[in-house]
């Protein structure tokens, strides 16, 4: 009897993934919270949208084509169910939620390819309407054909946010200003680095010249952000490196500050984590070929470790030939050898890109006491001072049981890392040692049924 594989995730990595099963005579079921396959990266528009692919995709349509495609291709040869949120593993089983009911997934093999979410830093201003993530602002573009605003402005540290910024401008949106809070000069430190894909280097700096081009106001090294409105968006404030505080009027503002692992589900699934230095947060561990710590379950894409959709697509293939391999199936090994070749490339780029963008921590250490941290409870980040100096509390985990950050619809995915750099500044302890919150179901919110 074939084992059941389930594939978690329609994106880049779930894409691949399916796509090497099929070809080895498999029927993956493949489980997809979006109503059609891409992932987030290629987010399809709504049947009957009218933007062409150059539009929504800009530079990456030719690839967002050519998933889409391959997608397309395996037809019957895999089981695919869209419009379903996995929220629970547990005993070789997945807990699901599709058109409202519930129901059960067992496996034998579980491939996750979850991909990425934005990651948040609070700043005066955020929890205003009309304040998005670049996450946000995507979705809205591709999965609706809308602009966020009539007036964007575009926040961030990372590679996203000139892509962003392109894919809004091709749109015909108004971009009101891009500003980067890392340095300018870490980019040209990190250059050489970059190089080692070299069509990234080219593709990075075609995006920062459509910018120029455009005439887009464009800063680095800004040092403080403030949203200004009563009920609404209606302008932004910001601090350059010098000092000096600049103003402009906007309605709708997209900031994020890198991207994160969407991990809760290996989480649950048991696996293994560690604290990344470099990146400042935590990573599911993994093992040759993608193999997460828990035997008969894989990882792939950017729910392992950020690194774009093109190493998405190469680690879905990998993970998918480690499931072969592990169920005695053959496959051509010089496929494999080859992806482990490339990998290694961006794995050099993305110690570059982390360079290049460092971890803003400036932004954290200027957080005052009546900013907001965690929206769905209401906590502030002065709350968190007050409670561990009242408490004592060692670890974030203690420290949510005393003031309910990271007990919201989120369940921690927006404040919790946030909570644990405001626990660590604090106590002075490490962030290894205070932790980060313990993964919890169900991962994202699911009706009531009584």
């Amino acid at each position: 009897m074939l084992a059941k594989i389930v594939i978690v995730g329609a994106g880049p990595a779930g894409i691949r993934a399916a796509e090497v099963l099929a070809g080895a005579g498999l029927q993956p079921v493949v489980l997809d919270e979006a109503r059609q396959p891409g992932g987030q990266i290629y987010r399809q528009p709504p049947p009957g949208a009218e933007r062409d692919a150059f539009t929504l995709y800009g530079s990456e349509a030719g690839k967002a084509r050519n998933i889409h495609a391959a997608f397309g291709r395996l037809g019957k040869s895999v089981d695919y169910r869209p419009d379903t949120l996995v929220w629970n593993c547990s005993s070789n089983a997945l807990n699901i939620l599709h058109k409202g009911r519930q129901g059960i997934v067992p496996y034998d093999r579980l491939l996750i390819a979850t991909g990425a979410f934005d990651r948040v830093i609070p700043f005066p201003g955020w929890t205003l309407p009309g304040v998005f993530t670049l996450g946000g602002a995507q979705i809205a573009l591709k999965a609706q054909g809308v602009s966020i605003g009539k007036r964007v402005a575009l926040i961030g540290a990372g590679p996203l946010l000139p892509l962003v910024a392109s894919q809004y401008l091709e749109a015909g949106a108004d971009v009101a200003a891009v500003l980067d809070v890392t340095p300018f000069g870490a980019k040209i430190r990190a250059l050489r680095g970059m190089l080692a894909v070299p069509e990234y280097a080219r593709r990075g700096l075609s995006l920062l010249l459509k910018l120029k081009k455009f005439g887009v106001p464009t800063a680095y090294d800004v040092r403080a952000i403030e949203v200004t409105g009563n009920w609404h968006v209606d302008g932004l404030k910001w601090r350059d490196g010098a000092g000096r505080w600049h103003r402009i009027a906007c309605d709708a503002v997209a900031a994020s500050f890198g991207l994160k692992p969407e991990m809760q589900l290996a989480d649950l699934a048991g696996c293994a984590t560690y604290f990344d230095e470099a990146t400042r947060q935590w990573l599911p561990s993994l093992q040759a070929g993608g193999r997460s710590s828990v035997p008969d379950v894989y990882l792939a894409g950017d729910c392992a470790a950020i690194g774009g959709a093109d190493v998405a697509e190469l680690t879905g293939k990998r993970a998918a030939y480690s499931v072969l391999r592990d169920l005695g199936i053959g496959f051509a090994a010089d496929e494999l050898k080859g992806i482990e070749t490339t990998l290694a490339r961006h794995t050099r780029l993305r110690k570059a890109l982390d360079a290049a963008y460092p971890f803003p921590t400036h932004l954290i250490d200027a957080m005052s006491d009546s900013l907001t941290l965690c929206r769905c409870e209401g906590v502030t980040v002065g709350e968190l001072r007050a409670s561990y100096v009242k408490t004592s509390a060692p670890d974030v985990n203690r420290l949510k049981a005393f003031t309910r950050v990271g007990m919201g619809r989120c369940q921690g995915r927006v404040c919790g890392a946030m909570a644990a750099e405001i626990l660590a500044g604090q106590s002075g302890a490490s962030l290894p040692d205070v932790g980060r919150l313990r993964g919890q179901h169900p991962i994202k919110p699911i009706p009531m049924v009584v």
